[in-house]
């Protein structure tokens, strides 16, 4: 009995192969995508079964996935895939909901940021009985089950998705420990998940939310020194006296996580800050870019380049759709061959101009003209 389903699944796996060459080129999975995307098996979507406006500018999106799908741990990310005016986009975003769900759901929270094609898309156009192409979960940003912890959560904005899926976690499995969570918003209707956050700190008094307003006039410090908006020792010391003896997770946007990365280094503790970018760490550039024109080979087109911006955005605002996936140097879904010509690694200023070298064109900028094997 104990073999049965093995060998099901081996005789599963033999019928659809045999299937797959009756509906060559195609596979049977293209057909069965058609009566319901979520039973194909060739690629993986998730159907939308329900929208939740947090803020003005933040909604949740509880997702049903389909085929293939697995578990993720709580703080882990996936890539989502759009259509907008005919082109596909890919982009990176937190789950912010808790694993144990018993419905096979999880959620994803987005923000829609100012310019944003694809988040402003999500947050004011998707409805449910939408599909969308996901990936699997992926990060080591969460918190070991293997060892007690005393975290203390540094967010700010969106940055609080991966963690309230942590908090969310905790909850359903009775276990929240001792927690300080600091998070920064510029007013208070702008705190994502504020009324749940709010219900945690009631349900657990061991679990201290201290909301700081980066907007409000004087901020809401008035003691001496500790009128700063934003990340400060002061503040540190004054929400969250034993810091020195937590584990800290963070995320948020660059300037907050460059300052604590910063600031824990300069205290030789370093190895207690885990921390979790929406972007990647850009280096600060050597000097003015130099202008040039790329084009992509294979697409047949070319477009001019300011040395400064990324390979990736410029191919789409050129209406070019090249493969992606995060968009800050991770997941390599955007290699590309550099044909000639050079190009600058914006996080380590390293320039490649090796003809046949991988780039990476989501964190490549020109250095002058360029051609790119894609």
């Amino acid at each position: 009995m104990g073999d049965r389903p093995a060998g099901l699944g081996k005789i599963a796996a033999l019928a659809e192969r045999i299937s797959d060459a009756f509906a060559f080129p195609l596979r049977l999975s293209h057909y069965v995508e058609l009566v319901n995307p979520l039973w194909a098996s060739h690629d993986m979507q998730a159907r939308i079964v329900s929208v939740w406006d947090e803020t003005a500018t933040a909604r949740t999106l509880t997702l049903k996935p389909g085929k293939n799908w697995r578990s993720f741990k709580p703080g882990q990310h996936l890539r989502v895939g759009v259509q907008i005016g005919g082109r596909h986009f890919t982009r990176t975003y937190s789950i912010s909901g808790e694993t144990e769900r018993d419905d096979g759901c999880f959620t994803i929270t987005v923000k829609a940021i100012p310019g944003g094609r694809v988040s402003n898309h999500i947050v004011r156009n998707l409805k449910v009985g939408d599909y969308l192409p996901i990936g699997i979960a992926q990060g080591d940003f969460y918190i070991p089950d293997a060892q007690p912890v005393r975290p203390l959560f540094i967010t700010a904005g969106s940055g609080i998705t991966p963690i309230m899926s942590m908090l969310k976690s905790l909850d359903t499995q009775g276990r929240m420990p001792d927690v300080t969570h600091i998070h920064y918003a510029p007013q208070p209707y702008d705190v994502i998940f504020a009324k749940q956050l709010k219900a945690l700190g009631e349900k657990y008094p061991r679990y201290r939310l201290q909301c700081v307003y980066t907007r409000e006039p004087g901020g809401v410090d008035t003691e001496e020194g500790l009128r700063s908006q934003h990340f400060s020792q002061a503040q540190l010391e004054r929400y969250c006296p034993d810091w020195r003896e937590r584990d800290v997770y963070a995320c948020g946007p660059q300037p907050l996580l460059d300052s604590l990365e910063q600031f824990w280094e300069a205290q030789g503790l370093r190895r207690q800050l885990h921390t979790e970018r929406f972007r990647a760490a850009l280096s600060a550039s050597t000097g003015p870019g130099q202008k040039g024109r790329i084009a992509f080979a294979r697409s047949n087109a070319s477009f001019d380049a300011d040395g400064q911006t990324n390979l990736l955005r410029l191919a789409e605002d050129a209406g070019l759709n090249p493969s992606h996936g995060c968009r800050m140097g991770i997941c390599h879904a955007c290699d590309a061959a550099l044909a000639s010509g050079c190009v600058r690694d914006l996080r380590t200023n390293e320039l490649v101009s090796e003809a046949g070298q991988i780039i990476q064109i989501c964190v490549c900028t020109n250095v002058g003209d360029a051609v790119i094997d894609a």
